[in-house]
């Protein structure tokens, strides 16, 4: 796999969750102005009115420190989502807010239900899940660096932690991310081959294959050269010498 090709900043990276922190703040802002309080558009379970919360629901907070708590981790986490799983990013933010809130609409308390954090939970769960799954060095990186962060969150899924805040909301986050990653499909991040004329220090002439090649595209037999350079070697000469011995005579 080439990473470029699926890990890629854009201007999407940063104009959605910005778009998400906007809208937000715009709503509280507007709050706090006109002096009036729109909780009563949040999630209010198993009832045909409060159903409409699921929608609103994660652009609604009660205080300034609900909503700002909120907005830091939601920026990060939707910036990493994007980068980091462009293909099904949108996906996971839209159906994650639909069935977060559907299932705090089905096992919440008879309360309203607002805030942000179920998207939070749904992006914390979805990203660790699905960089577990996918095996690839770089998105267990990020899964482990996720558990990290904000691996303290996974206390308030349960009843008994803060009976101010909405653990229904928030296990209701958990389960959907973790749905999402079993459901959406990612590429296969297998290290792609690269093969020498890919490679930017390519030089074509100095390529076997290329130099079959004529300037005219044609292919031509090269011809083979014999790297090894035989050295001539200078003939022995040979020095006879003769010594002449008398024969005695005899007796």
């Amino acid at each position: 796999m080439n990473d470029y090709h699926h890990f890629k900043f854009t201007p999407s990276v940063w104009i959605v969750p910005t778009l998400l922190l906007i809208m937000m703040w715009s709503v509280f802002f507007i709050e706090r102005s006109l002096n009036i309080d729109l909780s009563s558009h949040g999630i209010l379970p198993r009832t045909f009115s409060g159903i409409q919360g699921v929608f609103f629901s994660p652009f609604l907070h009660g205080d300034l420190n609900h909503i700002t708590n909120n907005s830091i981790p939601l920026f990060i986490l939707t910036t990493a989502l994007i980068y980091f799983y462009r293909e099904v990013s949108l996906k996971v933010l839209f159906y994650g807010v639909l069935l977060s809130g559907l299932i705090t609409w089905v096992i919440g308390r008879n309360s309203f239900h607002i805030g942000a954090s179920s998207l939070i939970y749904v992006l914390v769960s979805f990203i660790f899940f699905k960089g577990m799954m996918t095996q690839y060095y770089r998105l267990m990186a990020l899964s482990l660096t996720v558990v990290m962060i904000y691996g303290g969150l996974i206390w308030y899924v349960f009843p008994e932690v803060d009976k101010h805040i909405s653990w229904e909301g928030h296990l209701a986050g958990l389960i959907s991310g973790f749905a999402f990653a079993a459901y959406f499909k990612t590429p296969d991040y297998v290290k792609a081959i690269q093969y020498p004329w890919e490679k930017p220090d390519f030089n074509p002439e100095e390529d076997m294959f290329m130099k079959h090649f004529d300037e005219n595209g044609n292919f031509v037999n090269t011809p083979i050269v014999d790297e090894e350079m035989i050295e001539e070697s200078q003939p022995v000469q040979f020095n006879y010498v003769y010594e002449f011995k008398e024969t005695p005579k005899e007796e």
